[in-house]
């Protein structure tokens, strides 16, 4: 019965994982999107050019 229960909380902890690591690469997807449309598309900086879109 103890291997019956710890081979279904293995299966059960697995699957969490596998569920959250496909929830973050979905996020990591998102958010390289993101990043990649805000670096084609900024505004205009002093003089007309292009400034960076980030401020560092």
């Amino acid at each position: 019965m103890a291997a019956l229960l710890l081979g279904l909380l293995l299966v059960l902890v697995l699957f969490g994982a596998g569920f959250a690591l496909k929830a973050l690469w979905w996020a990591a997807l998102i958010l390289l999107v993101l990043w990649i449309v805000g670096f084609f598309v900024r505004p205009a900086g002093d003089g007309g050019h292009r400034g960076r879109w980030y401020r560092w």
